[in-house]
């Protein structure tokens, strides 16, 4: 039996802390940390979030610790509706990630969340 993309995300990111755009700019604003956007380039060009590094959730492992080295580091990762963001941090902790959240919501939010940062 196949399963839905609601059902996947439910199954693997059942471990995955999450917090609304506002909250994780605040609590980013307090711990530093990178904000990851997980869209695709052509997304981005559309609606970019302000102090976002784009790493597209198909390459994510392969580019992420260039960008962060250190696994204590904070990570918040967005994308168009928390999906991807979901299933990207679920990722990232297998890897070995320990501070890692998932910002819910749709791209719009945390554009307007994380403007004048």
């Amino acid at each position: 039996m196949l399963k839905s993309l609601q059902q996947l995300i439910s199954e693997t990111t059942s471990g995955v802390e999450t917090m609304d755009p506002v909250t994780a700019r605040r609590m980013r604003a307090e711990n530093g940390g990178y904000l990851i956007d997980v869209r695709e380039p052509p997304e981005t060009e559309v609606s970019a979030v302000p102090g976002a590094h784009n790493i597209p959730r198909g390459i994510l492992e392969m580019k992420i610790t260039e960008l962060c080295p250190d696994p204590d580091d904070p990570i918040y990762i967005h994308c168009a509706s928390g999906g991807r963001a979901r299933l990207s941090a679920a990722q990232l902790m297998q890897m070995g990630y320990r501070n890692v959240v998932a910002i819910t919501g749709n791209v719009d939010d945390v554009c307007r969340a994380f403007t004048d940062d």
